[in-house]
């Protein structure tokens, strides 16, 4: 069994140093959301020796269901863009949950699993996306450069909640 939940699920493993717009030519942002998938591929790799594989959101229900669950009772954030694709692991004792939207946006879950760890909700935007509604009144965002995928705008809150 897979980490998603399911078996023989067949995925999309990100090349990093092959950046693929694979999944995501649906996006106007296809080339620069292809661009922070890698950057997110690369650090997994680079830190954790791991594969960095997505899945077709309709394959990726339990795990949207968590991230819109988790999104909606935390700060009522609804994301109105639809979904590209997602993905769930375990490294290091950390759940984390990935959702690529549409619009550019890539919302992450960090999910300790030791109850003394960290939890938090990040948020990503690819190079020339605008910031969503659902988000803008609500956080700032600072900016980083990649290699990878241009300019990164990203914001987090921390979860309070246990899920």
């Amino acid at each position: 069994m897979n980490d998603i939940g399911r078996v023989n699920l067949i995925g999309y493993i990100v090349d990093f140093k092959t950046v693929s717009t694979h999944g995501l030519e649906s996006s106007p942002y296809a080339s620069a959301l292809a661009g922070l998938r890698a950057n997110e591929a690369r650090y997994f790799k680079n830190k954790y020796n791991h594969d960095f594989t997505v899945y077709p959101a309709h394959e990726c229900k339990e795990v949207i269901d968590r991230v819109t669950t988790i999104l909606k009772e935390e700060r009522n954030i609804v994301i109105s863009s639809p979904l590209l694709e997602a993905t769930t692991f375990h490294v290091a004792d950390i759940r984390w949950d990935y959702v690529f939207y549409k619009s550019g946006l890539a919302v992450n879950v960090l999910y300790t699993l030791d109850n003394a760890g960290k939890r938090a909700v990040g948020f990503k935007l690819c190079d020339g996306m605008p910031v969503p509604d659902e988000l803008a009144e609500k956080f700032k965002f600072a900016r980083q450069r990649s290699r990878l995928a241009g300019t990164i705008r990203g914001s987090f809150f921390v979860i309070k909640h246990e899920y």
